[in-house]
């Protein structure tokens, strides 16, 4: 008798008094609907979408860029725009939405055009890991020079094609100073 008259009482803490015991189900956002949210107010400006990420937890991070810049203006106004278009009643979620930074690997040949000229540190598909001057792009393959590391004999080496499909990750390689 006494077990039971227990378990009454901690479900009576549990519901509180006279309420049911409600567990908030999170409503996932689809990431389709976010692309096309953000494309929508991208078009006919210079900035476009490189990555949703969604996490099981809502957790939400949208990295856009730009062909000259991104500003934190333009990320508040993305930001503003996504929290219009959903209901936080039904919707549980933490919004981040940020510039594709250097630390974010560049994914869409846009972002490849845009460093032409730049150094970057590949990851293939194969396990190989290369730096190089990204020199072409066209879209199917990148072209990289590699720079001579002041070895005693300066040999010039022959540059490297790689295919999209070869490339596992990119990123730029930035370098303060001289």
């Amino acid at each position: 008798m006494r077990i039971c008259t227990c378990a009454l009482v901690v479900e009576e803490i549990l519901r509180g008094p006279s309420s049911p015991l409600l567990l908030k189900i999170a409503v996932m956002i689809s990431k389709e609907t976010l692309q096309n949210l953000v494309e929508e107010l991208l078009a006919g400006t210079d900035k476009f979408l490189v990555d949703v990420l969604i996490q099981p937890t809502n957790r939400i991070s949208v990295y856009i860029d730009s062909d000259s810049s991104v500003s934190i203006g333009d990320c508040q106004e993305v930001n503003r725009f996504i929290e219009s278009h959903l209901d936080r009643d039904s919707e549980d979620y933490d919004l981040t939405v940020s510039s594709s930074g250097i630390d974010r690997p560049i994914k869409l040949l846009r972002q490849y055009k845009k460093h032409i000229g730049k150094e970057l540190d590949v990851a293939t598909t194969d396990g190989k890991n290369m730096s190089g001057i990204l020199i072409n792009v066209n879209e199917d393959s990148l072209e990289f020079e590699h720079p001579v590391k002041k070895p005693k004999k300066e040999i010039k080496q022959e540059n490297t094609v790689l295919l999209f499909s070869e490339i596992k990750t990119a990123k730029l390689i930035i370098k303060f100073g001289k």
